[in-house]
């Protein structure tokens, strides 16, 4: 586990610019044409090689090289993730408390220092669990092979971020249900079965979150079930990540850049998207109001837009909470 090995060791000389101020720098001069940003981002796959010493003589089995596969699927999020980290000063903070504060400092770390294949191995070792990926061994490498789906491989690892939990009571005494409770870890938002006119995203949100009575569904019973608010169980995240992978394109032809979730308000900060046909991920962020597409797959990985991004091949939606107004 490579926390095992962090130590006060990560301090970036303060003459170094980090990736991120890389990225801003090269958003504020960019007059090149095809707006790339100056070298490859955070790209697919990755080697990570082993300094071997006496004792790994000892090792079983012995490995000196590890190789990353399909890591498309923890790819765009962990951008996300860095972003958001750096343009919002208290999110740090906030994410310590759900996901450790040595993993949040040695996360920034490495992405600052463009020590990509190693932040990937964070992820997976510090957040995954073994049976999300597959792995084997290759003569003298380790192969981890992360194909799969994306919410799987990174937003069920977000801990508790996200937690929420919904009570219903049905009026019926006798119902063998009364009282129940469903908590999800996740947010699943589903499309309306018919599509009617407004903000189809902010409805099917209120549908998961709001209030409502309905009939009670357990068998043989008549009464009428109310819902209480979904409430998040740790208080408001400081983003959050909807679900999209049911959605088809004609549901999606207008996505709120601000969204009201569980009594507070939240900004469009980003998006991954999937490729049916290559089966492959990617993602698109703001920074400082310009949008940026990611592709780790490209050799020109990191592109400024002229606009913002289609967003016809959705997988998520990544939302910011709004700062409060004092």
């Amino acid at each position: 586990m490579l926390l095992v090995q962090y130590t006060n060791t990560f301090s970036l000389d303060c003459r170094m610019k980090t990736l991120f101020e890389d990225i801003k720098a090269s958003i504020k001069n960019n007059y090149d044409p095809d707006r790339s940003f100056w070298r490859p981002v955070l790209p697919w796959g990755g080697v990570f090689t082993i300094r071997a010493g006496r004792k790994a003589v000892s090792c079983t089995p012995l490995y000196v090289e590890i190789n990353l596969k399909n890591t498309c699927t923890i790819d765009g999020f962990l951008m996300l993730l860095y972003v958001i980290l750096h343009e919002n000063e208290h999110f740090p903070k906030e994410l310590s408390l759900h996901l450790g504060r040595e993993f949040v400092d040695y996360f920034l770390y490495l992405m600052d220092s463009y020590n990509f294949t190693t932040v990937k191995l964070l992820w997976i070792w510090d957040k995954m669990e073994k049976r999300q990926y597959k792995s084997e061994v290759h003569k003298a490498s380790l192969e981890i092979d992360l194909f799969g789906n994306e919410h799987d491989n990174f937003t069920k690892n977000l801990e508790s971020l996200m937690s929420t939990i919904q009570e219903s009571y049905c009026s019926n005494l006798r119902c063998p249900t009364r009282m129940q409770e469903d908590p999800q870890r996740t947010i699943n938002i589903n499309p309306p079965q018919e599509i009617p006119h407004g903000d189809l995203i902010q409805r099917a949100v209120d549908e998961l979150f709001c209030s409502k009575i309905e009939l009670c569904e357990h068998y043989g019973c008549n009464g009428l079930r109310e819902f209480t608010q979904r409430v998040f169980c740790h208080g408001a995240p400081p983003f959050v990540v909807l679900n999209m992978q049911q959605w088809k394109p004609e549901e999606l032809a207008y996505v709120p850049y601000h969204l009201d979730l569980s009594d507070h308000k939240y900004l469009l900060e980003g998006a991954t998207l999937f490729n049916k046909e290559e089966h492959h991920y990617s993602a698109a962020f703001q920074i400082d109001g310009y949008w940026i597409h990611y592709d780790g797959l490209r050799n020109v990985n990191l592109i400024l837009l002229n606009k913002p991004p289609e967003f016809l091949l959705l997988s998520s939606l990544v939302y910011i909470r709004a700062a409060e107004n004092k």
